[in-house]
């Protein structure tokens, strides 16, 4: 029996701003070089990537212009421009790239501007689909106002130059104080089988018809986590990862995911995730590996 080739359509679909998406969309970030840092070492594979990633119907790419810097917006540029109308670029903004390789935080509202002009210029393109605010912490969000930053995005899409904001690594606090700013579309923060702090936040949203976007969908297992996944993968003759995607999927219809890739067999191997079923068992299992969620 021939397997049936593995396509972003068979993830399902979710309304992304104004636009509905395949729930299993792709992240850019590995396209840059080492530590996410200048050009690829095969820039034509790169460009493979993102050209395969739309022929098997990924119409959600997440990226930004910190990446590499400028790198992977380039890449997304010379692979995709003229862009097919039905794909949606995900950007961010909050951060810049130092030559060492740091992160610093970039939130002033002159930051911000070049930022997002940057974005505009290297992507091709005269509007932003979507430009998430990603707030400082690496893997965990700091609590402090958001709202000169959030305001300066909003501001620039009364300007035309954004359709829509979104947040990343934010608190609830932050995200309500976005959503007084302006309206949020997306938010993207940690999250994955075991650690599940934003459970609350991914239901209301969901109520909402927001969509929540994971990123780290592998992040902060412990060994005895990462051999329980394991046993389960094996069982269902699926990689581990393939079932932390598949779980996600299953936990509620507004997760949408960008798992990143620089291989196009790894990326075939991603959407595959989307065929995947969990039975009643699996999904006992996997919800225990990550134990009992934190309020």
């Amino acid at each position: 029996m021939t397997t049936p080739t593995p396509t972003a359509e068979r993830s399902g679909r979710f309304l992304l701003g104004d636009r509905p998406v395949n729930r299993i969309g792709y992240g850019a970030m590995q396209l840059a070089g080492p530590h996410v840092m200048g050009p690829p070492a095969d820039r034509a594979a790169a460009v493979a990537v993102l050209r395969r990633a739309v022929e098997l119907g990924v119409d959600h790419i997440d990226t930004s212009d910190y990446y590499g810097p400028h790198v992977t917006n380039q890449i997304i540029r010379e692979a995709l421009h003229p862009y097919p109308e039905d794909l949606t670029i995900v950007t961010k903004v909050g951060a810049e790239r130092t030559p060492a390789g740091e992160w610093p935080e970039a939130l002033t509202p002159e930051q911000l501007r070049r930022a997002v002009e940057d974005n505009l210029r290297n992507l091709g393109v005269d509007v932003l689909d979507v430009v998430n605010l990603r707030m400082p912490g690496f893997s965990e969000p700091v609590e402090r106002s958001l709202a000169e930053p959030f305001e300066a995005l909003a501001a620039m899409q009364a300007d035309g130059l954004i359709r829509h904001l979104g947040v990343s690594n934010v608190t609830p606090q932050q995200l309500a104080e976005a959503r007084s700013v302006a309206p949020v579309v997306c938010v993207q923060n940690h999250y994955n089988l075991v650690h599940r702090h934003d459970d609350p936040m991914v239901d209301s949203l969901a109520r909402e018809g927001i969509p929540y976007v994971p990123f780290f969908p592998l992040g902060g297992f412990t060994p005895l986590q990462s051999a329980a996944l394991e046993t389960v993968a094996r069982r269902l003759e699926a990689s581990p990862m393939q079932v932390a995607l598949a779980w996600l999927l299953a936990r509620s219809p507004n997760l949408l995911l960008i798992p990143g890739t620089s291989s196009v067999a790894h990326l075939e191997e991603n959407l595959a995730a989307g065929m995947l079923v969990l039975g009643p068992r699996e999904l006992e299992e996997l919800d225990d590996i990550g134990g009992t969620p934190t309020p």
